[in-house]
């Protein structure tokens, strides 16, 4: 007989499935052999976006803290390899650069690589070539190749990192089997109301059609942007962050594959916005993120389908939207999930992390039935400050640009961004100093990649280069990318990779 503590919560309620909702029920499931019961609550009327996602990273922690079989995992979703995001049109028409997962280089006497990397392209002799070099993901992307890191540190292999394009609704669909045969009880049905105590507020239960009330203690709002308990039922305010990131509507069409599946996400700058196109291993998942203050929907559309590299599979669904979040996303008891506590555009694919960080952080604060606001706050601090993090970095791609083809690039290229990301520009401009806070989801090398990629060049780099001998480190850079080059030049195509470990079985395409 399992004993529970008077206090102890005994009765989590997910309101909305798709993938935030299946998620949170996949990583709360592991209460349930500790006597409580996880109840998810969806209505299959209602249903998910279902587009192809592209992740980065971090979610190899969310699956390996579920115990979840890799290959088992991409078979089920149709997923393919992720090395980075190569982006299109961004400083300049007809230019490209890639943002790529791992490490450029390697540091000297604690002196970052990216510096030597500036000084020797200051100098120009011997002419170091681009910073993506040096880094073994954006050299394997590039090349249409792929293989799994090393876990010894001495290997080349060790400093490549990855993540994953995958259909949305597989991946749900994956979990709530996950979920489900955990112990996770789903209910179908829509919900019509929401029961709350009188005197504190707090949420009791919620009503779906047909006379039907489902009780918890603790409710996850995974509803989307329709935010249905916090955002409707408890009244937190939505703070827009619209004057940054005006796009605000998107087309979403998948299309046939062709060609070889390449290891990367691609995002391409339009003339209102801009379009992804996500490769899985049954079909590519395509969108076009866009301002409709600077195009019409008809032709986003257009511009969408006329960008496709294969034939489209059904008619674009419309998606609309507004960057911003909540003020708080743990409201009483009450904690708001992915898309329901805020939103920003999917330009560097995180928008599942925002998913898993809010439930790992969920797991690491569990209340009992006191709620105290020490747990509360500190959950309200850190997610809030994530989601400005996240917020600056998308904004420094629009930002940073040369591009005046359009009032849209007029307007983002000569806008006022926040405080923050002045002071990382700041350090930048001067000796090209960039610094992780804590917590923070970007690494140096990921804001590396991006500023230098979009133009933004230090006026110059860190003294204390001065105490390296220049002959000594080109010799040391030189080496580090002829490696990196053998290196991805031995790893097997990403398409037969695939084939060899984790082809998923043949389906007709969705």
């Amino acid at each position: 007989m399992t004993d529970t503590r008077p206090g102890q919560i005994t009765k989590v309620v997910i309101v909305g499935g798709g993938t935030a909702g299946w998620m949170a029920a996949a990583a709360l499931s592991r209460l349930v052999a500790g006597g409580v019961s996880v109840t998810l609550v969806e209505s299959e009327e209602i249903g998910t976006v279902g587009v192809g996602e592209a992740t980065i990273p971090s979610l190899l922690d969310y699956n390996r803290m579920l115990g979840i079989d890799e290959d088992a995992f991409v078979r089920a979703t149709g997923a393919t390899f992720k090395l980075g995001i190569e982006f299109r049109d961004w400083r300049r028409l007809g230019e490209a650069y890639l943002h790529p997962f791992g490490t450029h280089g390697r540091d000297i006497d604690g002196v970052s690589f990216h510096q030597l990397w500036l000084r020797q392209a200051a100098s120009g002799t011997p002419d170091p070539g681009p910073i993506g070099d040096y880094c073994l993901s954006s050299v394997a992307a590039r090349r249409g190749r792929f293989t799994r890191p090393s876990a010894n540190p001495q290997s080349v292999l060790s400093t490549l990192s990855y993540a994953f394009h995958f259909d949305a609704a597989l991946y749900a669909r994956f979990l709530r089997d996950m979920a489900e045969q955990d112990g996770v009880v789903r209910v179908e049905g829509r919900v019509v109301a929401v029961d709350r105590d009188a005197e504190t507020g707090f949420i009791e239960a919620v009503r779906l059609e047909g006379d039907r009330r489902i009780e918890g203690e603790l409710f996850v709002d995974c509803s989307g942007f329709r935010s249905l308990l916090l955002g409707e039922t408890l009244d937190v305010s939505f703070t827009s962050w619209k004057q940054w990131l005006p796009c605000d509507r998107a087309w979403a069409v998948p299309s046939a594959r062709q060609g070889p599946l390449t290891p990367y996400t691609r995002a391409t700058a339009d003339t209102a916005g801009w379009r992804w196109r996500i490769p899985l291993q049954h079909r590519v998942g395509n969108g076009y993120v866009y301002s409709s203050a600077h195009i019409d929907d008809d032709d986003a559309k257009q511009a969408l389908l006329a960008g496709l590299d294969g034939a489209a599979q059904g008619e674009p669904r419309q998606l609309r939207f507004e960057a911003g979040r909540r003020e708080r996303l743990w409201d009483r008891n009450c904690v708001a999930i992915g898309l329901s506590g805020g939103f920003l555009e999917p330009l560097e694919s995180t928008s599942i992390h925002l998913i898993q960080s809010g439930i790992t952080r969920l797991m690491s604060l569990f209340p009992d039935r006191g709620f105290g606001s020490a747990e509360r706050d500190e959950y309200n601090r850190v997610m809030l400050r994530e989601y400005e993090q996240v917020r600056d970095f998308i904004i420094l791609h629009y930002h940073a640009t040369e591009r005046s083809d359009s009032p849209f690039w007029d307007h983002c290229r000569t806008m006022t961004v926040p405080e923050s990301l002045l002071a990382k520009l700041g350090l930048w401009s001067g000796r090209a100093r960039v610094f992780r806070e804590q917590g923070e989801l970007f690494t140096p090398d990921s804001w590396v990649a991006v500023l230098l990629g979009q133009g933004v060049r230090p006026d110059s780099f860190d003294p204390l280069t001065a105490g390296l001998p220049p002959s000594e480190t080109a010799r040391f850079m030189a080496h580090i990318r002829d490696m990196i080059d053998k290196t991805a030049a031995a790893m097997p195509m990403h398409e037969d990779f695939i084939a060899q470990h984790c082809a998923a079985p043949s389906r007709r395409s969705a």
